[in-house]
């Protein structure tokens, strides 16, 4: 049996309700668990983008990167390795305010981890961390004996390092063969 890798995929869909429901079922069939997902906008005017990540075989995951794409509002969809990518995840940790006066060290894990602190009340601190989920994770086993409140992470965000956009070439095929349509 093929180890299990963490792949991305992204996918650019028109902006329609639904998307994810089908992107769920597909990997649902499969008993593949998505481990992060973000989805925002893209450069592409009225196309969304959907990123997640998942563990799963080379194999498995071409089939279910075919699968997404034959969904009516899926433009396409692209599987990546760590390789192939840029990419990100924030996290945002609270933790009380009176820990962060009275302990000197906790000043010094948020510089050495490279955080900052957005947002400091009489009560609590907000800290936000920029990284990959294993440094956003690394800051949360630290904060840990501080007496941290809240914990959240979003799901990874990416882009290709490719200098080809591969959504935007597939948009130009498309409009050329819709042209070479038009005409005949």
């Amino acid at each position: 049996m093929e180890e299990k890798t963490l792949f991305t995929v992204a996918v650019f869909a028109e902006n329609h309700v639904g998307l994810m429901n089908q992107l769920s079922i597909i990997l649902t069939r499969r008993c593949i668990n998505m481990e992060s997902i973000s989805a925002s906008r893209c450069s592409i005017p009225d196309v969304s983008k959907v990123t997640f990540t998942c563990y799963s075989d080379r194999l498995t995951m071409d089939k279910i990167v075919k699968q997404i794409e034959k969904r009516i509002d899926v433009l396409r969809a692209f599987l990546y390795t760590d390789d192939d990518i840029v990419y990100q995840e924030v996290a945002l940790y609270k933790v009380p305010t009176a820990r962060l006066l009275d302990e000197q060290h906790l000043e010094e894990i948020i510089r050495s981890h490279g955080a900052r602190i957005l947002e400091i009340t009489r009560d609590n601190t907000i800290i936000e961390k920029t990284g990959h989920s294993d440094e956003t994770e690394a800051l949360f086993e630290e904060l840990k004996r501080y007496d941290i409140r809240q914990f959240v992470r979003s799901g990874r965000v990416a882009i290709t390092k490719s200098p080809i956009e591969h959504v935007d070439r597939f948009l130009v095929e498309q409009e050329q063969r819709r042209l070479r349509v038009n005409e005949i």
